[in-house]
């Protein structure tokens, strides 16, 4: 089920008003029970794994802590993982493994054709931070499972993210409050990804979907297709982290955030320490660091990057193009750190986003190739090795045709606007002005978003895929 759908908006929460009239020690089953059935609707067959994965966990945790500094910890923590990995692994890379021992062998091993199930590498990860964190004493075991699981199955962030570890939410899971202040920065926060999703990640989708049915196309067209798809998967991505984050916080929960104007970034490092924020914290704190992080020779470090990276991009995907994505991005930062990361820091504002911009681009567009093929036909084209114009009839015509919206999405996606409305709100008028106008904001997104939804739009969402 889709945040940006009108089941859930017009069916779903309504009925979770019910969340609020209960008693406060009955929430947390109120939740669990809904997030169960949130998931169940668009996976009736995988909410087992759910359950598995929370009952996996809850008594892992407790032998995890009743043998903590013993061998048995030790155990109990790599069958947790064991478990985790194993879950993933079948589901997410059983068929593309044996897709590359049937290329590389010349063997004919049928495809097991396993749907995968929405938002595992989501809440695997997140089981999994939690027996670590309990594992180092970072946190205690939680004691009752209907607690445990209403962690794990908490939909506001189940099936896309932000990844929030059980440290994040430990307090409030046991103890929160809602009141009208929350329900409203909630439904403000909520509102405002319903509007990135609806309105500009799916317009940025069927531009990027025009884009493959051209017939005149031009090297100008797949830049603009590149910045077209970034902006979709930005707003789409970003827009359901904040209906995300918005919910948690209608439900007394505050999630990290996931998502700092990337794109004004004036490195490559800087790009992941604002994009996916969560998942980069992740993978620092659970990887990177028990790998020894920085901290070691410069070719165990430039190893520990290469294994960081080539796991990042395999996490988002099953299949070639994620994890050259990954490589990618490693070998950016390698060179970053040890070749020109001194000349990029003379540099001004404009120049490292000069740098960084096309570059991510690039990245962007290997992140969608259908295979690999189409990548090498992309970025051909895109240097102007395909045989194509510059610039085409076509590219003119679906420019003019969506520039107001290429154009929002720009601005959008840097914080100039946002800024701009801060300081104008900490004035006396403004503060007046905001006073009204927030309330008719959130009211014109849903109404604006609910009649596009209404209207049957392209809805997609990126991020099911992994």
């Amino acid at each position: 089920m889709l945040f940006s759908s009108i089941t859930f908006l017009y069916v779903f929460l309504p009925v979770l008003a019910v969340y609020y009239v209960v008693p406060k020690n009955w929430r947390n089953h109120v939740l669990l029970i809904s997030s169960l059935l949130f998931y169940f609707v668009g996976e009736p067959v995988y909410v087992l794994l759910l359950i598995v994965s929370s009952l996996s966990d809850f008594f892992h945790s407790l032998c995890i802590e009743k043998h903590r500094g013993t061998k048995k910890a030790k155990i109990a923590l790599c069958s947790s993982i064991a478990i985790n990995l194993g879950m993933l692994g079948f589901f997410k890379y059983t068929d593309f493994l044996i897709g590359a021992v049937n290329g590389l062998l010349g063997t004919a091993i049928p495809l097991t054709g396993i749907e995968l199930p929405i938002g595992i590498s989501f809440f695997t990860f997140q089981t999994m931070s939690y027996t670590i964190d309990v594992y180092r004493g970072d946190a205690k075991a939680e004691r009752n499972l209907a607690t445990m699981a209403t962690f794990v199955c908490l939909f506001p962030q189940l099936v896309a993210g932000p990844i929030v570890r059980y440290l994040d939410v430990e307090r409030e899971l046991h103890q929160r409050s809602v009141t009208l202040e929350s329900l409203y920065l909630g439904a403000r926060r909520f509102a405002c990804g319903l509007g990135k999703k609806v309105l500009i990640a799916n317009a940025m989708g069927e531009l990027c979907a025009v884009f493959r049915t051209v017939t005149e196309s031009s090297v100008a067209f797949y830049w603009i297709y590149a910045a077209a798809f970034a902006l979709q998967i930005y707003f789409d991505f970003s827009g359901y982290s904040d209906m995300a984050i918005g919910l948690g916080r209608m439900f007394g929960f505050h999630f990290p955030e996931n998502f700092d104007y990337p794109f004004i970034s004036g490195t490559i490092s800087e790009f992941w320490r604002r994009w996916h924020m969560t998942l980069g914290g992740w993978f620092r704190d659970y990887l990177y660091i028990p790998l020894g992080g920085n901290r070691v020779s410069r070719g165990r470090w430039i190893l520990n990057t290469a294994i960081v990276w080539a796991a990042t991009g395999l996490w988002h995907g099953a299949a070639w193009n994620f994890l050259l994505w990954g490589i990618y991005f490693g070998v950016l930062l390698v060179l970053e750190k040890l070749v020109w990361g001194g000349a990029l820091k003379k540099l001004n504002g404009f120049w490292k986003r000069v740098y960084t911009l096309p570059l991510l681009l690039i990245s962007f567009v290997i992140f969608n190739a259908a295979d690999m093929a189409q990548l090498a036909g992309d970025l051909k084209a895109m240097f102007g090795l395909g045989g194509l114009p510059l610039w085409s009839f076509e590219t003119g015509y679906y420019l003019r045709s969506y520039a107001v919206l290429l154009v929002c999405a720009v601005i959008g996606a840097v914080p100039l606007s946002k800024q701009l409305w801060q300081r104008f709100a900490k004035t006396k008028a403004g503060g007046i002005v905001s006073v009204a106008a927030e309330p008719l904001y959130v009211l014109a997104m849903l109404v604006i978003a609910t009649a596009y939804l209404v209207d049957g739009s392209f809805n997609p969402f990126l991020y099911f895929r992994f």
